[in-house]
């Protein structure tokens, strides 16, 4: 049998359809969890510990076990021997150091913002208003911010047992894994050596919709509904945290708002929301404030980056050494030790080295603990190479698109062998740049550049450029495992072709805005020949969906997509099958289009739905073909896919205030073959405004206590859609080979390639000043610093007969604080 799966009209890859989740969105008819309301439900409120480091000396709860409505009050020492550790999944090193991480504290705190204690009461202002009830005495301890500091053999501890902060050490060489030379002597001999330091700033994940948990422990198994990402993961993990049998457990995420990797994640609440239903025996429901979201649940990105860079006096680059220091906050969560880890096979990223080290050390301290968002390690080292890419280009007074044009690997090199191991299977950099470039205007505005020095003029104009490239669909499981991490990637998927017609989609991918149910319906179409509207998807519930290893890394295209299509070509093989018994021919005589089986040369055939309706009645099947139309598959790729791009971003400074205004965007992303380009489009501007958020203006702060001091809106500044420029988008298209249908991810894309574009362009446009840096994110204060700084050392220097040091610090003393 030939197949050649297309719809009946127009193919559904590659085109802009409106998304089949909108309309219910958009008109209220959602079911978030605070939405569900069981009957009986009580409401769960937790305590949260206001400092940073301290033993719990006592906890008195007879006052709110007393108070009108309340069902329960439990502490640390109540569930002590019951609630166990929460798991972390990646232990990156043998000799990795973690610490017991209770749900709730038992002895003592360990970040602010950690639970205490936990009401159940009749709502959720009556549970409130018991938490104010309880008296809690601590004993402070030393508190530990600093990751440099908290490095130190002499810092103090934030776990006392474990003897050090640092967690673990992890390192590549380049050497070690033959994949390229020793990087040490490469710097020895290196004609120009760049060295910088540079800091990625707390990063809180800004979702829409608030954590939210219910737990129904009546019938014959827990109901759990979680604003989750990962539900299959959850289910899991309660049973292997709790002791629960997993097939006594059923997880269901229903809609989710946004989780930018905020919701990737196990939480101490998910697990006291089930203890305190089991415990009651009725439904409990715990949904977060706000400031809840900042305090408590998990943060991203916080790392300290040194790099050296070799290269020749012609600008070709040699060498790359990163020495990172990760903070992972208090506690170990589900994935925290892999992320900074992740970074390590992209550090390298579009470029042609010939050496490369990478070392980094994860510490604790005493914050809030820190995991993936967005991007998830790809953005930390997108933006330290391409800060370096134009610190090169300023040591050898080039042009750093020069400088990058120098050393990409060129379209004609795919398949490429990086010096960091991963084999890239596709791309053309070049013709991404140059579209990019010629919708930027890159030669003029330079043009303008120069003439606003040459004028002296009081705003001052940049331009700021990331030609990146990411690994997305975080999956094959044999490389997972050789990094120790402590699942697989693979992704499952059933297509089931009803007795009328329509089809279902089972999908293990979990969404949370990335538009599945569209995305896979347009798959399946195409595949199956049925029509769009045709084809329902089904995900987020592991009762309904019970394989599946969810949404995060750019994975669910290029992964769980293609479990679909496998899924669905299994479909046309058993219905090919059918078919040919009753068209009396053989299943090498049919062929497959638009859906319909055709005996070759003759006017014979029958639709897929006319297979479907016979397989249901059975009356007439082939010998050992069972009555359905489904089939399911499980896909593990052997390789991950690689997106790449060139941003190009234009930024005003007014040298008088540090004020920074982008004045024009231009990105050009090669995301492989779209399955809908409106999507692609959504997904871009997203991750745009994230990544620019991260140069411009998100940071949490925490006082010299550890209290967390950005913990609402109206302090933790996320732009809104007035701050924020008009993006002018392209794309380019190189498949992907590693997998059918060509599609490589764009999740995470504008995140990643966004942040250093618009710190290159802060940075050029003050430059000729003498400032190398500004520490993220640059606020009109911190880039006024900076600007005064550099004048200051600039006149020293003069007033020293210009024998001032010219010593690069990596830029920390530009910073400042915001």
């Amino acid at each position: 049998m030939t197949a050649t799966p297309v719809s009946p009209s127009e193919p559904e890859l590659g085109r802009a359809r409106k998304r089949k989740e909108d309309a219910r969105l958009v008109t209220g008819r959602t079911r978030w969890t605070d939405n569900m309301n069981p009957p009986g439900t009580v409401h769960l409120a937790v305590l949260r510990s206001p400092v940073a480091h301290a033993r719990i000396s006592s906890i008195d709860t007879s006052e709110a076990r007393r108070m009108s409505g309340v069902h329960a009050v439990v502490t640390g020492a109540d569930i002590a021997q019951r609630q166990g550790s929460l798991p972390c999944a990646w232990p990156v090193t043998e000799d990795m150091k973690a610490p017991e991480a209770p749900s709730m504290a038992v002895d003592s705190v360990n970040f602010a913002g950690e639970a205490v204690a936990m009401v159940a009461a009749r709502s959720p202002a009556e549970a409130r208003d018991a938490l104010d009830a309880i008296d809690v005495d601590y004993e402070d301890l030393d508190v530990v911010l600093d990751i440099e500091s908290a490095a130190r053999d002499d810092s103090p501890l934030v776990h006392e047992g474990l003897g050090t902060n640092r967690s673990a050490t992890w390192t590549f060489d380049s050497v070690e894994a033959g994949t390229g030379g020793d990087v040490e002597q490469t710097l020895r001999d290196a004609e120009v050596r760049v060295d910088r330091t540079f800091r990625q700033q707390r990063l809180i994940p800004a979702f829409m919709e608030p954590r939210s948990v219910l737990v129904d422990p009546t019938g014959e198994q827990y109901t759990v509904w979680s604003a989750t990402q990962v539900p299959h993961i959850l289910r899991t993990m309660i049973a292997m945290t709790l002791g629960t049998p997993e097939h006594k457990i059923r997880v269901i995420a229903p809609d989710v708002g946004g989780g930018f990797g905020g919701k990737l994640q196990v939480t101490p609440e998910e697990m006291l929301t089930f203890l305190m239903a089991e415990q009651l025996g009725r439904p409990v429901k715990w949904t977060e404030t706000r400031s809840e979201t900042m305090l408590s649940g998990h943060h991203g990105r916080d790392q300290v980056q040194r790099l050296s860079l070799a290269a020749r006096a012609d600008g070709t680059v040699t060498g790359l050494k990163v020495d990172l220091l990760a903070d992972m906050g208090a506690y170990l969560r589900l994935v925290s030790p892999g992320v900074p880890i992740l970074g390590a096979l992209m550090f390298n990223s579009i470029y042609k080295f010939d050496a490369y080290r990478f070392t980094c050390t994860n510490v604790f301290t005493n914050k809030t603990p820190t995991d993936a968002y967005r991007g998830a390690g790809r953005p930390e080292a997108t933006f330290a190479i391409e800060r370096m890419m134009d610190e090169l280009a300023a040591e050898l007074d080039m042009d750093p698109m020069e400088v990058r044009r120098k050393n990409w690997i060129g379209h004609e090199e795919f398949p490429f062998d990086t010096v960091a191991g991963l084999t890239y299977d596709s791309g053309n950099y070049e013709a991404a740049t140059d579209r990019a470039m010629e919708m930027f205007g890159y030669q003029q505005l330079r043009d303008e550049q120069v003439q606003r020095r040459q004028r002296g003029d009081t705003v001052q104009l940049g331009i700021g450029i990331s030609t990146f490239t990411e690994m997305c669909g975080l999956a094959p499981s044999r490389v997972l495992g050789s990094l120790s991490y402590g699942a697989g990637g693979w992704e499952h998927s059933q297509v089931r072709v009803l007795p009328t017609g329509k089809v279902e989609v089972v999908t293990g991918t979990s969404p949370h805005g990335q538009s599945h149910v569209t995305a896979w319906s347009q798959i399946v179409a195409d595949r199956l020949g049925v029509p769009f509207e045709d084809i329902e998807v089904l995900h987020g519930d592991t009762q309904s969906s019970p394989r599946g290893l969810d949404t995060y890394g750019s994975r669910s295209l290029a992964v769980g997509g293609i479990a679909a299509v496998q899924a669905s070509d299994r479909v046309v093989e058993k219905a090919g099958k059918i078919a040919a018994h009753m068209l009396e021919c053989s299943e090498q005589d049919l062929e497959f289009t638009a859906g319909r089986f055709a005996v070759r040369g003759t006017d014979k055939g029958m639709g897929i739905t006319d297979v479907a309706l016979a397989a249901f009645t059975a009356h007439d099947l082939p010998e050992g073909v069972e009555p359905n139309l489904d089939a399911e598959a499980s896909y593990d790729p052997e390789n991950f896919s690689f997106p790449h791009g060139t941003h190009l971003c234009a930024a005003e400074v007014d040298t008088e205030t540090g004020g920074v205004r982008i004045r024009s965007y231009v990105c050009v992303d090669d995301v492989g073959s779209v399955v809908n380009p409106l999507i692609v489009e959504g997904q871009v501007h997203g991750g745009l405004a994230q990544g620019i958020a991260q140069a411009l203006y998100e940071e949490a702060v925490h006082d010299d206590d550890g209290t967390l001091t950005t913990v609402t809106f109206a302090d933790y500044l996320v732009p809104s859609a007035m701050d924020l420029p008009e993006f002018r988008t392209d794309r380019t298209e190189t498949e992907a080979t590693s997998n059918p249908l060509g599609v490589k991810g764009v999740g995470e894309a504008g995140t990643i390639a966004s942040t250093p574009a618009v710190v290159n362009a802060v940075v050029d446009a003050i430059r000729h000043y003498g400032v190398n840096d500004v520490r993220m994110p640059c606020s009109p204060q911190r880039v006024w610093r900076a600007l005064s700084e550099a004048r200051s050392s600039s006149a020293a220097a003069e007033s020293d007969g210009g024998l001032g040091s010219g010593d690069n610090d990596g830029g920390l003393a530009t910073g400042g604080d915001r």
